[in-house]
């Protein structure tokens, strides 16, 4: 692919920031990192407003909206991003907003442009779920109608994704290398030789420990030897 346009989609506490950041470090994209952090840090904005004050949602979803938007925009080239048009399932629970994003002509062209790049969708796991202070729900309930929506969403706008469903961080690894690897992106970082590595200093004092323990085993040995 010229250009390597990587997405996570899916609802809150699924991994998504993480595997972006692994995907950051091994294949060397830059990173569009979630921008609703930076959204209600600029409108400092209380978790419980958002939950209550619609006009305070509408505003803090448009801008999520927005800036993502802008921010794919501004990046040239690769990059991988751990959100895309995600905001807007959270919108469809907690805002009135959705009406008027839905005739926005950005909307339409955003999400025909993720067509083109390889999109992620985690799937959600109860062991995964924590507060993190941003979004407003954090109970199981609440992440099954975010990922709901979100599925809705990618199967409306016909948006081709590959769907993570595994919790274990070694099936999930697998699975994005390989993709990545039929689609042509490139890592910088190499797969590292761990049998032929120094050994640390846990392996050098326990290969110490058994030569000492043979040294103790065969001096016991040899008087009985020579009697």
């Amino acid at each position: 692919m010229s250009q390597d346009r990587i997405y996570f989609v899916g609802a809150h506490s699924t991994g998504k920031t993480t595997m972006a950041r692994w995907v950051r470090d091994r294949y060397g994209l830059p990173m569009i990192a979630e921008v609703a952090r930076g959204v209600l840090s600029e409108m400092e904005a209380q978790l419980d407003s958002l939950r209550t004050n619609v006009d305070l949602v509408n505003h803090y979803q448009t801008e999520v909206y927005l800036r993502q938007i802008s921010a794919e925009m501004q990046q040239e080239g690769s990059f991988v991003s751990d959100r895309a048009f995600c905001n807007l399932a959270y919108a469809a629970h907690h805002a009135t907003i959705l009406g008027q994003v839905a005739k926005d002509e950005r909307l339409k062209t955003y999400m025909q442009s993720l067509t083109g790049g390889v999109v992620f969708y985690l799937r959600p796991h109860k062991e995964l779920l924590s507060d993190d202070g941003v979004r407003a729900g954090v109970s199981w309930e609440e992440v099954l109608r975010i990922d709901g929506m979100v599925k809705f969403m990618l199967e409306f706008f016909e948006v081709p994704y590959i769907p993570v469903d595994s919790l274990s961080m070694q099936e999930r690894i697998r699975l994005i290398d390989r993709v990545l690897e039929l689609g042509g992106v490139e890592r910088i970082q190499p797969e590292l030789d761990y049998l032929n590595r120094p050994s640390s200093v846990g392996f050098e004092a326990m290969h110490r420990g058994l030569r000492k323990h043979s040294a103790e085993a065969a001096a016991e040995d040899k008087p009985e030897l020579q009697r």
